[in-house]
């Protein structure tokens, strides 16, 4: 059960990963003529439709990543401990730290990213934005060195 939870927690982490990647590339880097390229298409996208999207992802991402939290405490951490792999320890802490300021943001996200958009809030969004991305990609990539380290049910 804990594998399946695990897949399905990485398949929801990409989808969140896709989202708020679009999202900050939208606001930071805005298309300026028609889309051609697949760069150009990337950043014509609309950046509002992706904040919904993005909290509830990251909501579903984090309650899953609580219910596999405690056998990764039993069954990963000790491991990583033992072989003092202390980088990968401190990566994961972060992660802990980082996850629990992205649920803090969530509200304040959602109220700068609703209809209708002010333009005074602009650089507000696109920094609330720039700092969920940069959480969600830690995330992600910690998250899956340490299960390469060691994974669940090894």
């Amino acid at each position: 059960m804990t594998t399946l939870l695990l897949i399905v927690h990485g398949l929801i982490a990409v989808g969140l990963l896709g989202a708020v990647t679009h999202q900050a590339i939208a606001v930071w880097a805005p298309a300026r003529q028609p889309a051609g390229s697949f760069a150009g298409r990337a950043r014509s996208v609309s950046a509002p439709v992706y904040s919904t999207a993005i909290v509830v992802l990251y909501l579903c991402t984090a309650v899953l990543g609580g219910v596999l939290y405690p056998e990764y405490r039993l069954e990963v951490r000790s491991v990583i401990e033992q072989l003092k792999l202390w980088p990968a320890f401190g990566a994961f802490e972060l992660k802990e730290h980082f996850a629990a300021i992205g649920l803090g943001m969530l509200p304040a996200y959602w109220v700068f990213w609703r209809a209708p958009l002010s333009t005074k809030h602009a650089r507000t969004r696109a920094m609330l934005t720039v700092m969920l991305a940069f959480i969600v990609w830690w995330n992600f990539l910690t998250g899956h060195v340490l299960n390469n380290i060691r994974g669940f049910g090894a």
